[in-house]
């Protein structure tokens, strides 16, 4: 039994290891931000940090750097109190195109993969790829980011979900915003297959239109949600993921 555990043990330190050293050599010299602090000294991290195996979000198509700043994200939000559930996190993967299924939802309380599907971005932002984000009023791009999720109400797009930036400066003005989670006929597999990639939305993640009530039931009412794309400016000013 005690060989065992060294073996289990022995191979989550270096699956960690290795995550660890995959975000440092993943990007240049020169970025401000030192990927290679992503923090995985808790229990319960490391565990989600198995996750990403375990779920196969690689073959999914969940960049490692989206999963493992995800999570160092979401567990100093949870550390300091700041969601009302902390057992769900979602993360939308922006460094992939729109025709890939970039949202993924993740209960890390029970290991599972509740959802992963396509997600649009801001009409601004780019046309297959988000490469531009703002946090201004009007300016039709995404915003990346930390956010927890709110209320719903339905609108003028259906049943939504409000979500509320946690970041400021760089998504706190999604309320004025109206950056909400919705349905799209615009989002969908067969617009994929036409154009090549999903249409765009305001700046709000909207979902596919048979999805988005069962989603947004899932997430709402304060699960963590981060928005997360290959830019050194917000990887550099986020204060969560630099504290």
């Amino acid at each position: 039994m005690k060989t065992h555990n060294l073996i289990i043990n022995s191979f989550l330190f270096i699956f960690i290891l290795l995550s660890v050293w995959h975000l440092s050599a993943g990007f240049g010299k020169s970025t401000v931000y030192s990927y290679s602090k992503v923090d995985l000294s808790t229990k319960e991290v490391k565990i989600a940090a198995l996750l990403y195996d375990k779920l196969n979000l690689d073959s999914l198509g969940l960049s490692h750097e989206a999963y493992l700043l995800g999570l160092k994200g979401f567990e100093r939000l949870k550390i300091a109190g700041k969601l009302q559930n902390d057992n769900i996190v979602s993360i939308i993967d922006f460094s992939k195109p729109s025709s890939s299924k970039r949202l993924f939802v993740i209960d890390i309380s029970s290991g599972v993969l509740l959802f992963n599907t396509y997600v649009a971005h801001g009409q601004n932002s780019g046309s297959a790829m988000a490469e531009k984000f703002s946090n201004k009023i009007s300016s039709l791009q995404s915003s990346l980011g930390f956010y927890e999720t709110s209320s719903t109400y339905l609108g003028k797009h259906g049943y939504s979900l409000k979500l509320e930036g946690l970041e400021k400066g760089i998504n706190d003005n999604a309320l004025e915003r109206s950056i909400v989670m919705h349905g799209a006929a615009y989002v969908s597999e067969g617009v994929v297959k036409k154009k090549g990639y999903l249409g765009r939305s305001w700046g709000c993640p909207a979902v596919p239109e048979k999805y988005s009530k069962p989603i947004i039931d899932k997430i709402k009412n304060g699960t963590c949600i981060f928005i997360y794309a290959k830019n050194s400016k917000y990887l550099q000013q986020s204060k969560i993921l630099q504290s």
